[in-house]
This record gives C-alpha cells, structure tokens and sequence, in this order.
C-alpha cells in the first residue's frame, strides 16, 4: 500500500451525533495518535448509513453505499483509503484512493459518502495536517473531563479553530447532546 502524502494523520470515526435542537448531524473524527477531533457536518442519510454500519446494523436490502463496496468488489477495484483532503468554503472535501489493475485512481467524493464507503470496508481514513490545522478541535473537544465524565466542549486546547468563519463548527459541537453517543436518530439536516 502506498505512503500517505506527508502531513496527513491517519484519523478513525470517533461517533455520529446529532444535535438536538436542529436535527443536525455531525460525525466526529479523531486521530488515531493523539486527542484531536475533526467535527464533520453530514446529511441525515450519510449518518444513518455510518452509524448503522459502526453499530453492526446491517440492512435487509443494500443501501446506496453497500450497493457501492459490492460493485467495486465485483469490479476487482479495491479502496485503499479515504482521504479528507481539503477545506474550501467551509466545504470539506474528500478523495477515494483506488486500485484497479495496478493503477492508482482517485475520486473526489463529499467525506460523507466516503467515510460511509471506508467504515463498510474497514479501510484507513487520513485528513490533510493544513485541514486538521484550520478544523481540528483539541481533547477538552470530545466532552471528556479529566474524569473521563462529559464535560464542557467549549474549551478547545491550543489548537482551536484558525480559520474564524469556522467558528461555526465550535459552536455547533458545544450544542450536542453528547448523551446520544451511537445512537442515531431520524430528521431533516443538511446534505454534506
């Protein structure tokens, strides 16, 4: 398996969120090194297909993404990773990295359908260290205190958010109710 480009930090799904209020949903990276988080706002479906998947749910029909890992298996084309490979606008997007007969292909992809593709087929998820820089948020961020208890996740350690229009991503963080953890529940939100 090829190198990750440098800069980039191998990241895991952490958990699917929703936020009460607004039925918003986000789902949490964090590196797989350290105590750093990569908050991702997501569509209703996409954290559906995510959390059904990280809970062992498993569909009586295929959803959109099985449908998705079962063709690429069927194709012969294997994902070797997913990348969240940049932040434009507040948009964060995302690359397939794909093999094909020896070559080395990749897809531009919304991280949502992405992650949902890499948690099916339990493949490396990577973010780009200058994405990880402007959106990444520090331990206080998961909502753990130093009892291990839910805590405020208002405080962000000494890697708060760079870039001040995503501010938004904190705040957004700070109103979920983080007592839902793997748990998923149904309503309107905004496709990623």
């Amino acid at each position: 398996m090829p190198e990750e480009p440098i800069g980039d930090v191998e990241m895991v799904v952490e958990s699917v969120r929703v936020h009460m209020l607004s039925s918003r949903h986000v789902v949490i990276l964090k590196e797989t090194e350290r105590e750093r988080y990569l908050p991702i706002w997501i569509g209703p479906w996409e954290a559906s297909a995510i959390a059904m998947k990280l809970q062992g749910v498993t569909p009586e029909r295929p959803l959109t993404h099985d449908l998705f890992v079962t063709t690429l298996g069927e194709l012969g084309v294997r994902l070797e990773r997913v990348r969240i490979a940049a932040l434009a606008e507040e948009t964060f997007h995302a690359r397939l990295v794909l093999r094909a007969d020896g070559k080395r292909i990749e897809i531009d992809s919304r991280p949502s359908d992405a992650l949902a593709i890499a948690v099916r087929l339990g493949v490396p998820i990577f973010a780009a260290g200058d994405v990880l820089d402007r959106a990444g948020l520090g331990a206080e961020a998961a909502g753990e205190d130093d009892e291990g208890e839910g805590g405020d996740i208002e405080s962000v350690g000494g890697e708060g958010v760079v870039d001040p229009r995503l501010d938004v991503f904190r705040d957004f963080v700070n109103s979920l109710d983080l007592d839902i953890e793997g748990e998923h529940r149904e309503g309107p939100g905004p496709s990623s």
